[in-house]
């Protein structure tokens, strides 16, 4: 296979194959007889124009057993072509590879592609010795673009399965991290691989799922099973089983999670992946400490607090051992949120850095007092949140607040709530004092990233600080004074970052802005005037479509970054950047 560490790309057709052909000789010992390239397809009395790139005969030099297509296998097309030249060839094995990855088809009878396998066979070997093979965790690639592997799986099975792909991936995700968790018992090997019968396949991963439900419970349901059929899942784990997901690569795992996330689940709670460069920019600039504790109460996939470890992880903990990373992962991160995918995303990111157990809990932030009951998770939820109440030092406000779960002392605060929807329950207006008018009296409705905005101010100690992503029209708007207003009483404004109105699409094109704030400190009594950091972004990494927009090189081409990455074309560093200066100069304790 081809691939340029600096620029991740594969290389030129050709060159792929030239290099296929050296790899069927020299690594699976085809002899040159038994290989022929450009080969013309026919189909029925026709010869179809486009030949296949390379065929690899039986002993016989007759019969093809394997037809290979250099193609790109994102283009919708490269799949099906694959199995019309194998249903015409009347091959068994079909291999489409563009330099980078490779999907290998397996066709057991005419039309039907039950499998895809991780390899194709030896000259010495039959396809059955293939599946047969033991597979150890040494031999997983740790390189690999998740997202693909899913495009390819919808393409072959899930999209007609009659399943929820979210559901069945994550449940085969979990069996894989089991697996993967306790090989190293069984000296590296893997139970998690393809068998020769597609029946045997089912039931070893279904058994596997079982055991990942023992081992973290509360992800799924008791009686939940893996609901796709045999043939459907074989094919689904001859792809998974190729690639390592323990300690893996948080990006590829997030990216995938929010390519399975239905889009219309999404808009209709107006809920949208943050972009992961303002991420960035919002925690760079709150610059979280090893002994602080964080928590996002509108937490979705997990993102801000993924992007927090990781930043934690890599400016105040560089020179630490791995188990000290892992220990304040488990302990200092906390997450809320309302929707059961997200959170099952966010535990299982946590889970793939390194770490079963987490603080994310499925709870309503807005609404604390629903946060009783005997069920397994609300006791865990309060149990775990309980040590991190706000201390007052007054017995009665003390116990009306173990009661209420309504103050708390975290450090630090990250998060970008639900913007869509409004709040009409008067048990859970009552608990506001945005959602009452200058007279004291309730107001009807209170849309719910208004009283996020208070919640999240109750989440934090005095002193601690946050950041929150919001619609523009809440710092802007003449009627939403009364925000800004309580906004001023209660903390300091740090700054406020106007974002490009392309920064969420293609979801949304609502202008948004990212709010800084610092809470007032016990008994500081909060200056008149003081000066606030101001930003526009100009630069959102992202088109009118909502397509990412990638910075260019001195020759025009794509720039990459020293992991080989892309770089997205935003201001959103710089911005950040220029408020490190300023909050150094202001003498900001949390940049000092």
């Amino acid at each position: 296979m081809v691939w340029n560490e600096e620029k991740q790309t594969g290389a030129p057709e050709e060159i792929v194959r030239q290099l296929w052909l050296n790899k069927l000789q020299k690594t699976f010992n085809y002899p040159l007889a038994r290989i022929e390239v450009e080969k013309s397809i026919s189909f029925g009395r026709e010869v179809h124009e486009k030949a296949a790139d390379v065929v690899v005969y039986k002993e016989d030099k007759e019969t093809p057993q394997i037809v290979l297509e250099v193609k790109n296998p994102e283009a919708k097309d490269g799949l099906e072509q694959v199995k019309s030249y194998l249903n015409a060839q009347g091959a068994p094995i079909g291999v489409l590879s563009n330099g980078i990855t490779k999907v290998i088809l397996y066709r057991r009878y005419p039309d039907q592609f039950e499998n895809t396998l991780r390899e194709i066979p030896r000259v010495d070997q039959t396809i059955e010795d293939v599946l047969q093979e033991e597979l150890t965790l040494d031999q997983l690639e740790t390189k690999y673009d998740l997202v693909r592997i899913i495009k390819v799986l919808e393409e072959l099975v899930l999209a007609g399965a009659g399943v929820d792909s979210f559901n069945e991936i994550f449940k085969l995700i979990y069996a894989k991290l089991y697996d993967e968790k306790y090989a190293r018992d069984r000296e590296g090997k893997l139970l998690f691989r393809q068998s020769a019968e597609p029946r045997v396949t089912y039931d070893n991963m279904n058994r596997l799922f079982e055991k990942a439900k023992e081992e973290w419970p509360g992800m799924f349901l008791s009686g939940e099973v893996i609901e796709l059929s045999p043939s459907h899942l074989s094919v689904c784990i001859g792809e998974l089983e190729k690639v390592k997901l323990l300690n893996a690569d948080l990006e590829i795992i997030d990216r995938a999670f929010e390519y399975l996330l239905p889009d219309v689940a999404k808009g209709k709670r107006g809920q949208y992946f943050t972009p992961r460069h303002v991420i960035d920019m919002a925690v760079k600039m709150l610059n979280p400490k090893k002994d602080e504790f964080i928590i996002d109460p509108a937490s979705g996939s997990g993102g801000f607090l993924i992007h927090a470890m990781q930043w934690v992880w890599d400016q105040h903990m560089e020179n630490l051992s791995k188990e000290t990373k892992i220990e304040y992962a488990r302990s200092h991160l906390y997450g809320i949120d309302f929707d059961d995918k997200p959170v099952k995303i966010s535990r299982a990111l946590m889970l793939i850095a390194g770490d079963g157990r987490s603080h994310i809990f499925r709870l309503n932030s807005l609404s604390p007092k629903e946060w009783q009951g005997e069920d397994t998770e609300k006791e865990k939820a309060r149990s775990e949140l309980r040590p991190r109440l706000y201390k007052f030092g007054s017995y009665d406000k003390d116990n009306e607040n173990e009661e209420n779960f309504r103050y708390f002392n975290f450090d630090v605060l990250l998060t970008n709530p639900p913007f869509a929807g409004e709040i009409i329950d008067r048990t859970v207006l009552n608990n506001f004092e945005l959602a009452k008018n200058d007279k004291g009296k309730l107001r009807n409705k209170m849309e719910r990233h208004i009283l996020f905005v208070e919640r999240a101010l109750s989440l934090i100690k005095p002193g601690g600080r946050l950041a929150i992503v919001l619609p523009q029209g809440v710092l802007n708007n003449t009627n939403m004074q009364y925000i800004r207003e309580f906004l001023f009483e209660k903390a300091r404004i740090l700054a406020v970052v106007g974002l490009h109105v392309n920064t969420f699409k293609p979801h949304t094109g609502t202008k948004t802005s990212v709010l800084f704030l610092q809470k007032w400190a016990e008994k500081e009594e909060p200056p008149k005037d003081y000066v606030i950091f101001m930003a526009v972004s100009k630069k959102s990494g992202k088109d009118n479509s909502g397509d990412y927009v990638y910075k260019k090189d001195e020759n025009g081409e794509i720039a990459f970054d020293t992991k080989g990455g892309k770089i997205l074309d935003h201001d959103l560093d710089e911005i950040a950047d220029k408020f490190i200066e300023f909050a150094k100069k202001e003498g900001f304790s949390f940049w000092r």
